[in-house]
């Protein structure tokens, strides 16, 4: 006999112990087996939980569970992706159920399992759809072959804040951003009916078996044609349930364990100004400030996405503030135009681990740049939360091979601890999710640039930190500790070009753009630039401060530079990249960052020496740099 908790309730289904239970206001239940799996596999079903159970009793004596939770006549808006995200986590964690789910989906039910498996694509094992709604154009809409269902199209039309015109461009469906999905090798198998006028598979299965199939994703679809065919074709007898049911025990037995995320996120003070703003004023601003892998689409997006669906009240604005090839001293200096002049953060988001590294910058320089940027944001908004995040890159997974921790991560870490920022050391969950067997750095995340399933990876662990429920302790103005380098960057600014002067064979260029049809980076073109092209070429700058540095242009005809400051002894730079042959990169150089507070002058000259792989002797400056 079942013993059921106190909020369960017992009864018997089909032969199987069921639990009854209420999940945040709505009815839930899971069926146990006889003698369950190890690991505990189950079977997660959608609408109609009670249509062509062979299969889920098959699967029951196997050792499977079959759960199911009443988000009915939700569509899979967002509303029912949040709370089949906390049933997932529930049956997980409090139940021990697999990490990894079998998705089953009937009709409309296509839609709840293809929008949680696009949010969740680390979670599912396999999918099995039976004639599953795939865009709600055709089912509800109507608008293709199908004869759809006024009452439902209404209803998800109100639902989803859509008219017939902006339903046209809707693409929350299952047919789109299958990708990642499709990067994890989730199968998927869709039985369905030749002649279904209800959904035609024209209009949704095909489709998304051939986006999928596209995209790299394994996929079968097998079409039930003997027996009774009703309901136009929608409703059609199941042929063989115990092959459909070896589909889903192949790909979710043995259970695999994939690591926890927990283990590599540091929640310090947290989130909790930030979700009580969002809450309370139902407004909130979210900037992410970082280099390539911020500037691509991916994580970011996602991100975003997901907070707007976990705040759906709020209104959100997001500063994109990722601009490729730049790290932390880069994003010092642009924080206040980049971001602060866009909109004052209620939650920052911060990564320059990758670039740091890549572009050479010293611990020093690391430290100075990264809490410069947190204590221009707490000067702005004390209130602010901050997350601190270290991508993965080669270089980072050959420290850990040598039993190493990189440089850029321990920055990170220690940044983040001293001022209450959460963190989250990705380059390690990478590192430790290559040797666990779980996937490869070649095939799978291939780049450092991440693939779509490296951005999964990246994306469910920050969202791992954004389910947390924030202690309220930890709410409350933060109080900015004494800096841990007194010469940090936070009072960073550009200073324009124009402010030079003495020009010696240097001009302003209200517009610069290369001539040689070499590449560039958004924002540092079409800009005002101050130019010098030949040797013994000069200008002075004169600015009050603890530091200075020029931002620049380094194509391939760049030079190499003569600096001083103060009439000081006169030393040499070379403005010459690894990079510079390929495009005219963003490069930030300071010239002096420990100066004493107050008016100092900076001399530069064109040096009539050049590295040897230039074919000039350019210096191009987009900024001047300067921290106050």
């Amino acid at each position: 006999m079942l013993l059921a908790q106190s909020h369960e309730q017992a009864s018997v289904w089909k032969g199987f112990n069921k639990v009854e239970f209420s999940f945040q206001n709505t009815k839930a239940w899971y069926v146990m087996p006889k003698q369950a799996l190890p690991g505990n596999p189950w079977v997660w079903r959608a609408h109609f939980p009670t249509w062509h159970t062979d299969m889920d009793s098959i699967l029951l004596s196997r050792g499977f569970h079959v759960a199911y939770v009443n988000t009915n006549d939700l569509f899979a808006h967002p509303k029912a992706m949040q709370v089949w995200d906390a049933f997932y986590d529930y049956l997980v964690k409090e139940k021990q159920f697999a990490p990894k789910v079998a998705l089953e989906g009937v009709s409309r039910g296509g839609l709840y399992v293809y929008g949680w498996a696009k949010r969740n694509p680390d979670k599912v094992s396999c999918i099995y759809a039976e004639a599953p709604v795939c865009d709600p154009k055709s089912w509800p809409g109507g608008k293709g072959k199908g004869q759809g269902s006024p009452k439902d199209w209404a209803s998800w039309l109100e639902l989803n804040k859509l008219t017939e015109e902006t339903a046209k461009t809707f693409d929350d469906i299952p047919l789109n951003d299958l990708a990642g999905l499709a990067s994890f090798k989730v199968p998927i198998l869709h039985v369905i009916g030749l002649n279904d006028k209800i959904v035609p598979p024209s209009e949704n299965s095909d489709i998304l078996i051939a986006n999928y199939i596209k995209l790299g994703g394994p996929a079968t679809v097998v079409p039930m044609t003997r027996g009774e065919q009703a309901l136009e074709g929608h409703h059609f007898t199941i042929e063989h349930p115990e092959m459909l049911a070896n589909f889903i025990f192949d790909n979710s037995v043995p259970v695999l364990k994939p690591l926890s995320h927990a283990p590599y996120i540091e929640v310090n003070r947290g989130l909790a100004n930030a979700y009580e703003k969002f809450r309370t004023t139902k407004k909130g601003t979210v900037a992410f400030l970082g280099g390539s892998i911020t500037h691509n689409p991916g994580w970011r997006n996602k991100t975003s996405k997901y907070l707007q669906e976990h705040f759906p009240e709020t209104e959100f604005t997001f500063i994109a503030a990722g601009i490729p090839s730049l790290g932390s001293t880069p994003h010092a200096f642009r924080f206040q135009r980049d971001v602060l002049e866009k909109g004052t953060p209620d939650l920052l988001f911060v990564e320059a681990a990758v670039n740091d590294r890549g572009n050479g910058f010293s611990e020093k320089a690391q430290i100075k740049g990264l809490e410069g940027i947190l204590r221009q944001m707490y000067a702005k908004n004390p209130k602010a939360n901050v997350v601190l995040m270290a991508f993965a890159e080669p270089a980072k997974n050959a420290d850990y091979d040598a039993g190493k921790e990189p440089i850029e991560v321990n920055v990170h870490q220690r940044i983040a601890k001293y001022y209450g920022a959460s963190y989250i050391n990705l380059a390690r969950e990478v590192y430790d999710r290559i040797n666990a067997g779980e996937f490869s750095w070649k095939y799978d995340f291939k780049d450092l640039h991440p693939s779509p399933y490296g951005q999964e990876i990246y994306f469910q662990t920050i969202k791992e930190l954004l389910k947390l429920n924030p202690d309220s302790t930890t709410a409350g103005i933060v109080k900015l500790p004494v800096p841990i380098d007194k010469f940090s960057y936070e009072k960073a600014k550009y200073h324009p070009v124009a402010e030079a002067k003495k020009l010696e064979g240097f001009k302003i260029d209200p517009d610069w753009k290369p001539a040689d049809n070499v590449s560039t980076r958004p924002g540092f073109v079409n800009v005002p630039m101050l130019v010098g092209e030949t040797a013994k070429a000069s200008f002075e700058f004169d600015f009050k401060g603890r530091a200075v540095g020029i931002a620049i242009i380094s194509g391939p005809d760049t030079g190499k530079i003569s600096y001083s400051i103060d009439g000081k002894k006169a030393q040499t730079m070379d403005l010459f990249t690894q990079w510079s042959t390929q495009l005219h990169l963003p490069w930030y150089l300071m010239l002096a960052d420990e100066l004493s507070s107050g008016k100092h002058t900076l001399m530069v000259n064109i040096a009539q020496e050049k590295n040897e792989k230039s074919v000039g002797n350019a210096c191009r400056v987009v900024y001047f740099l300067v921290n106050e």
